[in-house]
C-alpha cells in the first residue's frame, strides 16, 4: 500500500530532501514551494548526475501528481531515493504542517 504520505513526507523532509517540482518554467513561476528546483520532467533525465551529486533524498512534486509519479518513477530506476509528493499545493501544506 502506500502507507501514511504525510509521514514519508515528513521522514524526508526531516532528512533533508531536496523538493524538485518538474512541472513546466512558466507553471514553476507561478507559484511553486520556497527552496525547491525546477527541473521539468521532459529534462529530468539529462539531470541524473547532477541530482546524484546532491547525495539527499528528493521529493518530487508538480501540479496534481501525475508527472511527479514519472519523476519519481525515472529516479529511482537510476537509484535516487525519491518519494513522489504530489500536487505541489498540496505537498506545501503538508510540509507546512510538521
Amino acid at each position: 500500500g502506500l502507507g501514511n504520505k504525510v509521514s514519508d513526507i515528513e521522514e524526508y523532509a526531516k532528512n533533508g530532501a531536496i523538493i524538485i517540482d518538474v512541472r513546466s518554467t512558466a507553471e514553476f513561476r507561478s507559484g511553486n514551494i520556497a527552496g525547491s528546483k525546477n527541473i521539468p520532467l521532459p529534462g529530468l533525465a539529462e539531470e541524473i548526475a547532477k541530482i546524484k551529486k546532491w547525495d539527499k533524498p528528493v521529493i518530487a512534486c508538480c501540479q496534481s501528481g501525475m508527472r511527479s509519479a514519472q519523476a519519481t518513477s525515472i529516479l529511482n530506476k537510476n537509484g535516487i531515493d525519491c518519494i513522489n509528493g504530489g500536487g505541489w499545493s498540496s505537498l506545501q501544506s503538508k510540509l507546512a504542517s510538521i
